[in-house]
């Protein structure tokens, strides 16, 4: 609840702002005016349905928004402390060293591709962190290379939400448990464990992220215009604010004294500390006895993040300081260049977070979602895809799948349990699929902007050469629950490997023939 507004039931009235955002963000391809008009439409409807008034409409916004920037104060700390670290890195010649040692070590594209993919299969713990660590890292290495910013947001979005759902140490897992009913049968850490093989736009989505890497030729439609500017052009698609940082470090290049271990180095450091701080803000030091999971379970990443950037920040100063790598000049020249670079993701994720409060708690958009869940009457072999496809809409349309997990879990739980028992798992798992399907998809995703952000990409750039990526293995997912639907009664091992196996089988299929009718060789017979 935000403040003291009353959330009203607007019916279908609710499903208005985000459709308003996704469509003007396609149009317009601007992004924050999109999101502030999907806001202002979303507080007129709820003003006129509540009798605020004129005066009421603009108190509305206002707290609407300070509400949601306050809530997430500790996200936008560590966005910004994140891009000092970046900053210092940069400016003390670590990424222009890492990127010279890599480009040795890995032998072309395809081999900086599968080593993204695979730095961010590692920070499993939290997607946030995963998104900025691994484009931090990998930028300079992939820029060698010639891959288009658009390709390196996709490695790092298609990486980061699928690994995180299915690690049961993750900030992912953590939620998913929360919102388990309280009469549950079922125990949560189980049934989340159990969903893992299941969730099949997780996994199929890991699957097509290595399959691209390794195959040659095997992009297709935009994301195929994309690789081929950039190998044509040298033209990486990079935003403005990346060109100008280029410029300001350019002097780094020739007679720097920067070396590997000082980007390796405070990249671990910030990583270590934030487990060990995820695990002391859950409580896991705090003498009630707490299990490991609990203490994730427990933990605000916010202010984990937020506290180990921080840290990570002295350390930083203390080792660059000691190395003469930078002067005490150089280093705190680095703090406004660093805020400067997240100030785009940090306006673009507050107005994103507003918007998703005009829905959850303003309007009710799931309400209204969920009542028709309940009231369909459907065959229950159908219930697991259509679930998919509901938590797909919904997840797009509020660009949040934790926002869509806490609608839909109880939900799916408590219908599955009564009338199909068999099909709790399956449908559990299509909820955590589809959800992370629309995160994915929608302009409107906090986790698809910090990956445009980590990538330093064009966000509305990333959202259209991903899509059709994405609704590739969404179209295989369908396919599989429509499948686990009716197999369910075989057993959950028998019924989860057929669908995994159908499922998988579609997208190689698909990653075939794609590539062929749409892909490069298409893109250079039209230039």
């Amino acid at each position: 609840m935000v403040n003291d507004l009353i959330t009203c039931d607007a019916g279908i009235w609710s499903i208005v702002p985000p459709v308003i955002a996704i469509i003007l963000a396609l149009i317009t391809k601007e992004v924050v005016f999109s999101l502030i008009f999907g806001i202002l439409s979303g507080t007129v409807i709820y003003s006129l349905m509540t009798g605020l008034g004129f005066v009421g409409f603009f108190e509305t916004v206002v707290k609407l928004m300070t509400t949601k920037l306050g809530d997430n104060a500790n996200m936008i700390v560590f966005l910004c402390l994140l891009g000092i670290l970046v900053a210092l890195v940069t400016r003390a010649g670590g990424s222009k060293a890492y990127g010279d040692w890599a480009s040795k070590k890995l032998k072309g594209p395809r081999s900086a591709s599968a080593a993204t993919s695979a730095l961010s299969c590692l920070l499993f713990i939290d997607d946030y962190f995963n998104c900025l660590t691994t484009g931090t890292v990998m930028r300079p290495v992939t820029d060698k290379f010639k891959m288009s910013r658009e390709k390196l947001a996709y490695r790092i979005d298609a990486t980061a939400a699928p690994i995180c759902i299915i690690a049961p140490i993750s900030s992912w897992a953590a939620s998913v448990i929360s919102y388990f009913p309280k009469n549950s049968e079922l125990s949560p850490m189980a049934a989340f464990i159990q969903s893992i093989p299941m969730n099949l736009y997780a996994m199929l989505t890991l699957f097509m992220v290595f399959w691209l890497a390794l195959r040659k030729n095997s992009d297709y439609g935009p994301m195929a215009r994309a690789e081929y500017r950039a190998a044509t052009t040298g033209d990486l698609g990079a935003t403005d604010s990346t060109q100008a940082d280029e410029e300001f470090n350019k002097h780094t290049a020739a007679d720097s004294k920067g070396r590997v271990i000082d980007l390796v180095l405070p990249i671990l450091v910030l990583i270590v500390l934030s487990i060990v701080f995820m695990l002391y803000v859950g409580g896991l030091w705090d003498g009630t006895g707490k299990s490991l999971f609990q203490a994730f379970g427990d933990t605000d990443s916010g202010a984990a993040l937020a506290l180990s950037a921080f840290c990570t920040l002295i350390f930083t100063f203390i080792f660059f300081m000691v190395r003469r790598v930078l002067s005490f000049k150089e280093f705190f020249g680095c703090i406004n260049k660093g805020v400067s670079s997240m100030v785009s993701a940090c306006v673009i994720l507050t107005l994103a977070w507003s918007i998703s409060g005009v829905c959850r708690d303003l309007l009710n958009t799931g309400g209204f979602v969920a009542s028709i869940v309940e009231s369909s009457g459907i065959p229950v072999q159908l219930l697991a895809p259509i679930i998919f496809l509901i938590a797909c809409v919904l997840s797009f349309s509020t660009g949040t799948a934790w926002g869509t997990f806490g609608i839909l879990i109880p939900i799916v739980i408590s219908i599955t349990e009564i009338a199909a028992p068999e099909l709790t798992i399956p449908c559990l798992s299509a909820t955590l699929a589809g959800s992370v399907f629309g995160d994915h998809c929608s302009p409107i995703s906090d986790t698809t902007i910090l990956a445009s952000t980590g990538a330093s990409c064009n966000h509305l750039a990333h959202v259209g050469t991903q899509a059709p990526y994405a609704i590739t293995v969404a179209v295989c997912c369908f396919i599989g629950y429509f499948i686990a639907g009716f197999t369910a009664s075989l057993g959950f091992a028998v019924s989860a490997s057929i669908s995994l196996g159908a499922s998988l089988l579609c997208l190689i299929i698909l990653l075939i023939i794609l590539p062929k009718v749409w892909g490069a060789d298409k893109v250079k017979a039209r230039t």
